[in-house]
């Protein structure tokens, strides 16, 4: 069974949604990277048990994802924000040169320093 990583990312936003066991044995599966062998020896189960578990995670977590999309709206955030941040970075270091406006150094700082809290 090949790992799909996206399912790791997508476990940090949906993965209360799960049962108990189905989320520690997907957490022991995609963060821990155990083997299903393992993870059965750790529940109790079979492999087979194990792997149904996973199959049956990943396809409510993957629909939920379809439907409500959080993990896409954060990942578009994110890298609005990043660029948010470089274009301050260039603002500040085009106006840096011979009659610098401080006025736009100083909105380019702010704008540099709230991205960084909204990225925390």
């Amino acid at each position: 069974m090949a790992k799909n990583l996206e399912i790791s990312f997508l476990l940090d936003f949906y993965g209360q949604v799960l049962t108990e066991k189905q989320r520690d044995v997907m957490e022991q599966y995609y963060n821990d990277d155990l083997s299903l062998a393992e993870i059965a020896d750790n529940f109790g189960i079979t492999r087979q048990g194990v792997r149904d578990a996973i199959k049956r995670g990943e396809a409510i977590i993957l629909d939920l994802e379809e439907k409500v999309g959080f993990a896409a709206r954060y990942r578009a955030v994110q890298s609005g924000v990043a660029r948010i941040a470089q274009l301050a970075r260039d603002i500040r270091f085009a106006n840096s040169g011979y009659g610098a406006d401080p006025k736009v150094e100083e909105a380019a700082s702010q704008i540099i320093a709230i991205t960084e809290q909204i990225s925390e």
